[in-house]
Formats: structure tokens, C-alpha cells, sequence
């Protein structure tokens, strides 16, 4: 018994080397054996005797209940990891480690202020201890103190071994306590002015420990932010030959070939990192947006598969529904689409992207009054909004007949952007529905001052002033008879008819949100105006007008939904 009790302690009591600790549970499991059986064998001793029969169960019993009062109090200790070490710290308060130890539990629970308390507590124990001024530096971060949180990882990396050229660190280096180059250059690379001196702290950690796996990842991610993508690239590879099994390291790679513009060997990375990972989460959804640009219908099925799988993965990222949605309208799966939109809307209700793209699925359906609804939300949300103002006028002229709610979605255009062409046209052409021709010449002039490669904007002029010459002819031509007035005014009015086809020549160039999108695109659409004026129009040709007038409105809505538009 005694042997059991003194024998298994001698390693761990410090007499003969160092281990780091003195007081431990664990290191009183087998010595407990040993205290057992000499307890035993004192009672069976003991009771033997006639004369200390009754005396031994007494102090049985009094081993058992004191034993057993202490093992409950002990039990309340070990309610938490706060608990345990604090009573720990009741034993012990010269260890650095304990005090570490509660502060990570605070940690833990988010209570980052008494966090700091007891690691600061740690360093003064111990000031040499590494993890102590890393935890500290962690701290001061989490707290948003990012000037502190460098002065404590200053100190930690001052108490690393010096570099030596050409001795290697991997034996003499803990590995966790290389973690302060990361931690610190982590830290200051958030200010663009010193990204090369976080590069700096990279290299470093990678020279002490060449197979320091995080530092190659750090410093990939670092070299794309610096805009150095085949550096980004050789850093990635250099940590997948220390690790090809993370599925993180081929996801990485993947966007590195998107930043060099190679879509093909980014979608092969991507599928890579899936093959190790099937739930990886952003290698779904960026390989799905990845195929949907290309354009190819036949990997449109793949992509749908991909999204439906991280909407399972993240059902409240309305980015995944929204990205459905997108791939339903390229399908012309209109009602599909309509319902990933919605769903979309439901779980971030001002998300900017799928409420203009489902107003403008609304319009491309000739549900142009139900798209209202959906843009006055998005400019509720936007008020700038360039985009859906003039999807707004559009409606609301050719549709609402409302001119004054057009006029006013155009001149807020030209509020935010006073040389946007598109808003400025379309604001001439209100003008002409007024029927002020010289307001609209003038606003014409300065729109093609704008833009004077633009064809279309020079023929509407032109109409326009062929029209004022045409109505200025008649009037001068008209007789003081009785009836000149009306007829003059039936004139004036048939000549403004004519004139209405004006509005439906204009063009229209807009860009689909996508927020996840990298490229723009654009498509102009005009339709041919009527230069044969006449006094009155047939019911047949009335209808033909008013079919190309929808049929421009249709190409209007005809927008680019692949790519990047905002």
C-alpha cells in the first residue's frame, strides 16, 4: 500500500526534474489505491481485537462520512472549467498556467473583460510566459483594442528565440507560440500601409518552421489582398504539399485562379475541395456561381444541384435562394424564379438584388403593376437606386400613364448622377408627352452633348425638331374662318399623336444585381419611329403602335441577370 501511495507521485513531484506542475487529480489516481488498501488492512487489523472491535467501526465510519462530505464538496467544483480552476487558484495563485486557465474559460463565455483581468495576472506570475502574452494580445483584440492588443504581441514575439541563418526551429519552437507572427501580422495587415510588414512576420514564422502549414495559408491570403496572385498561388501549393487533404487549401487555390482570370482549372479546385469535402459551404455556392457564368446551359443542372445542396447546409443565407432564383430566370423558369425571389425577400427583406431582379422578372412577364409594389420597397430601402428609378418611370409612363411620377423617378436620376444618359433621354422624352417640344429639343441637345456617338438620341432630335418645324407650318397655313381654333387644334393634336412614338425609341441599357457576380454587360434596344406623319390613324394601325411600343418595352427588360451589375 505504501509503495501505491509513494511510488507512482515521485514523477510527478518535481524532486528530481521539472514538470510543471505540483498539484493534479490525475496524478493521485493510482497513490488513492494505495491509501484504500491501507485503510483496509488497518481496520481488518483493528477489528480483530475484541477490546477496538466497536472503537475500528467508529473510525470506519468517520473515514467514510468525512470522505464522503468531501468528495460532494469537491463535486462543485467540477461544475465548470471557471469553477475548477478557481479553486485551483485557492491552492495555487504563483501559476501562470492556472490563472491562463481561467481566462480562457471567461473566454469562453464571452466575458472578455474579466478574460483580460486573469491573463494579465498570468504575464505578471510569469512575464517570460509566451501563451500569457498572446492570450493577453488576443484579448485586447477581441475588445476591439488593437493598439494595445500589438504592444502585447510585440513583447511575445520579443521573448522568441533570435533567428539563427540556417538552423532550423521545429524542435526548440513550440508550434502554438509560432502562432504570434500569425496573430500579430493578422493584426496589422488590416491597415493597407502595412502589408508588406505583415508579409514580413510571414516569412518569418515560415524560416523557423518550414512546415508551418497556417503561415503558407496566412500568407496566400495575404498576397491575393496585395493584389499578387501568382505569388498567392505558389504559397497555396507549398502548403498543399504539406497537406493534401485540406479541403480549405484547394478551395483557396480555386479563387486564386479566379483572381488570374482561369475559370476552368478554378472550377477543377473547386470540385477538389468537394471531393475531400462534399459540405463544404463556400466551395457549393462560389463553384455554382462559377458555373452559372459561364454561361454553359449544360452545367446549369450542377449549379441548381450545388445551391439547393448549401441552402440545405444554410437555410437563413438568402444569398443561396436568390442565387436559385438567377438560375431559374436563365432557365425561363419564371415561376421558380418568382418563388426563390420571395424567399429571398422573406429571410432579408431589404436585400437589394432579389427585389430588383424580381421587379424586373415581374416586368419581363408582363406583370409590370405587380413589379410597383416590389421597387417602391427597393427605393424605400435605396433611395438612390439608379436602376430601379428608371425601371420605375418606365412603368409608370407606359403603363400607369403617370407622367408626373415618371418625371419625378427621372429628375431624382439626375439629382445623384446629372450626367447619366439614360435618365436624362428618358426625362426628354417626358417632356415631349407634355407636349413641350422646345423643352424637349433643348434637354435632347444636351443629352447627345452627352453622349454624341449615340445614334439613336440624334434621330429623336432630329424628329423632334422636323416635328416643331411641321407644327409651326400648319399653324402659319391656317385660315381666320369659323372652326379654325378646333381645327387647329385637332391639328395640333394629331401632330402630338404622331409624336407620342418618340417615347417608345428610347434606349434602355441596365445591369442585373447580382451581388455575387465579377463582369458587366450591357444591351441597347431602339425601335424604328414613324417619320410619315399623318392626320388621322386607322384602329388597325393604333394596334400596330401600340404593339411596338410593347414590344420595346419587352427588349427594355431584357437585361443582362448573369453577371456583376452593381
Amino acid at each position: 500500500a505504501l509503495c501505491l501511495i509513494v511510488l507512482p507521485f515521485i514523477p510527478a513531484s518535481n524532486l528530481f526534474f521539472p514538470v510543471g506542475f505540483v498539484v493534479a487529480e490525475r496524478v493521485l489516481y493510482v497513490p488513492s489505491m494505495g491509501f484504500c488498501i491501507l485503510v483496509a488492512h488497518g481496520w481488518k487489523k483493528l477489528s480483530n481485537k475484541s477490546m477496538l472491535r466497536k472503537m475500528s467501526w467508529v473510525c470506519l465510519a468517520a473515514v467514510l462520512f468525512t470522505h464522503a462530505l468531501k468528495t460532494l464538496h469537491r463535486n462543485w467544483d467540477w461544475e465548470s472549467e471557471y469553477t475548477l480552476f478557481m479553486s485551483a487558484l485557492k491552492v495555487n495563485k504563483n501559476n501562470a498556467k492556472l490563472w491562463n486557465n481561467v481566462g480562457h474559460a471567461l473566454e469562453n463565455e464571452k466575458n472578455f473583460e474579466r478574460a483580460l483581468q486573469f491573463f494579465i495576472q498570468a504575464t505578471q506570475v510569469q512575464p517570460d510566459d509566451i501563451g500569457a502574452h498572446m492570450n493577453v494580445g488576443r484579448t485586447y483584440k477581441n475588445l476591439n483594442k488593437t493598439k494595445e492588443a500589438e504592444e502585447s504581441y510585440m513583447i511575445a514575439k520579443s521573448l522568441m528565440p533570435q533567428i539563427i541563418p540556417g538552423k532550423k526551429y521545429a524542435a526548440r519552437v513550440a508550434p502554438n507560440h509560432l502562432n504570434v507572427y500569425i496573430n500579430l501580422a493578422n493584426l496589422i495587415r488590416a491597415n493597407e500601409s502595412r502589408l508588406e510588414e505583415a508579409d514580413q512576420l510571414y516569412r518569418q514564422a515560415i524560416s523557423m518552421r518550414p512546415d508551418f502549414k497556417q503561415a503558407y495559408i496566412s500568407r496566400g491570403e495575404l498576397l491575393l489582398k496585395m493584389n499578387k496572385p501568382l505569388k498567392a498561388k505558389e504559397a497555396y501549393l507549398r502548403a498543399l504539399e504539406l497537406d493534401r487533404t485540406n479541403a480549405d487549401l484547394w478551395y483557396n487555390l480555386a479563387i486564386v485562379y479566379i483572381e488570374l482570370k482561369d475559370p476552368t482549372e478554378a472550377l477543377k479546385n473547386f470540385n477538389r475541395a468537394l471531393e475531400l469535402n462534399p459540405t463544404h459551404k463556400l466551395a457549393l455556392f462560389n463553384s455554382a456561381l462559377l458555373m452559372q457564368e459561364s454561361g454553359d446551359a449544360q452545367l446549369r443542372p450542377e449549379a441548381k444541384q450545388r445551391l439547393l445542396h448549401y441552402v440545405k447546409e444554410e437555410p437563413q443565407d438568402a444569398n443561396g435562394y436568390f442565387n436559385l432564383g438567377m438560375l431559374a430566370m436563365d432557365d425561363r423558369k419564371d415561376l421558380e424564379a418568382e418563388a426563390w425571389m420571395k424567399k429571398a425577400i422573406r429571410l432579408q427583406p431589404n436585400f437589394r438584388s432579389a427585389l430588383f431582379n424580381l421587379a424586373l422578372l415581374y416586368s419581363q412577364t408582363a406583370k409590370e403593376l405587380m413589379a410597383l409594389p416590389i421597387l417602391e420597397e427597393l427605393l424605400r430601402y435605396y433611395p438612390d437606386h439608379t436602376k430601379g428609378l428608371i425601371l420605375k418611370g418606365d412603368i409608370l409612363m407606359n403603363q400607369k400613364k403617370d407622367i408626373v411620377g415618371a418625371k419625378m423617378c427621372f429628375e431624382k436620376i439626375l439629382q445623384l448622377d446629372p450626367n447619366n444618359v439614360q435618365g436624362k433621354h428618358n426625362l426628354c422624352v417626358v417632356y415631349f408627352e407634355e407636349r413641350d417640344l422646345i423643352k424637349a429639343e433643348k434637354c435632347l441637345v444636351e443629352t447627345l452633348a452627352l453622349a454624341p456617338h449615340e445614334e439613336y438620341i440624334q434621330r429623336h432630335l432630329n424628329i423632334v425638331r422636323s416635328k416643331i418645324a411641321s407644327l409651326g407650318a400648319t399653324e402659319q397655313s391656317l385660315l381666320p374662318a369659323d372652326g379654325t381654333a378646333t381645327a387647329a387644334a385637332e391639328e395640333k393634336k394629331n401632330s402630338f399623336q404622331n409624336l407620342k412614338e418618340v417615347k417608345n425609341e428610347q434606349k434602355t441599357t441596365q445591369t442585373t444585381d447580382n451581388n455575387k457576380g465579377h463582369s458587366k454587360s450591357k444591351k441597347r434596344t431602339e425601335k424604328n419611329s414613324m417619320d410619315k406623319e399623318t392626320h388621322k390613324k386607322s384602329t388597325k394601325e393604333i394596334k400596330d403602335i401600340e404593339k411596338k411600343r410593347v414590344a420595346a418595352l419587352k427588349r427594355l427588360e431584357e437585361i443582362e441577370r448573369i453577371l456583376n451589375g452593381e
